[in-house]
């Protein structure tokens, strides 16, 4: 089973590289979806951010109310980290059996879209990684767009990751995706060759 590690920044369209790799019958694994069955109403994980940050990241019916968690989370980097921290350990865990499930499938390789790639050390279990990146213009239009959050909301996320140098300087290769179809093509088709020839 190859592993193919995919990430970027926020908003840099690495859902849309995800849908192109279909046509290889390449799955993948979606780390933000992830990250939402495991902190599920009732998980250890969702049990141990409360102890972290208190009972007012919960909504009325106990789900998450992961707003809130942003709120507290991005405002201050010790707790960005300790967010991290906690909410890692459980996403890997899921990946992992993703994974093997895909194997026992048969299939020959799997992405995994993780926006935290590199510091949830994920990228050391892959055999690839691909770096996508977009302009920051095209990626807070495409995060208020899809997250219906302020302009301002979206330059504070933007500004908690790392910059495109960040992502490009640890991949084995590099997609840009600021919005032209044809060229996102000719690019996945390009690295689709070369991983498989290798």
């Amino acid at each position: 089973m190859l592993v193919i590690g995919l990430t970027g920044g926020t908003g840099s369209g690495k859902g849309t590289v995800c849908q192109k790799f279909l046509k290889y019958n390449i799955n993948s694994i979606d780390t933000d979806q992830t990250s939402r069955q495991v902190c599920a109403a009732g998980t250890p994980c969702l049990n141990e951010l409360v102890d972290t940050f208190g009972s007012c990241i919960l909504n009325p019916d106990q789900t998450l109310n992961r707003q809130e968690l942003a709120k507290i989370a991005f405002s201050d980097k010790d707790k960005h980290l300790k967010l991290n921290s906690i909410t890692h350990k459980y996403i890997l865990a899921e990946v992992r059996k993703q994974i093997e499930a895909e194997t026992k499938k048969g299939a020959n390789a799997i992405i995994v879209d993780a926006p935290l790639l590199f510091e949830s050390g994920f990228d050391k279990e892959c055999d690839f990684i691909i770096a996508v990146t977009a302009s920051a213009e095209t990626r807070i239009q495409r995060i208020i767009k899809r997250d219906n959050i302020s302009f301002e909301t979206a330059k504070l996320r933007l500004s908690k990751q790392g910059n495109d140098e960040f992502y490009t300087s640890k991949a084995d290769y590099i997609i840009t995706n600021d919005g032209n179809p044809e060229n996102l093509d000719i690019q996945i088709d390009k690295i689709y060759s070369m991983i498989t020839t290798k």
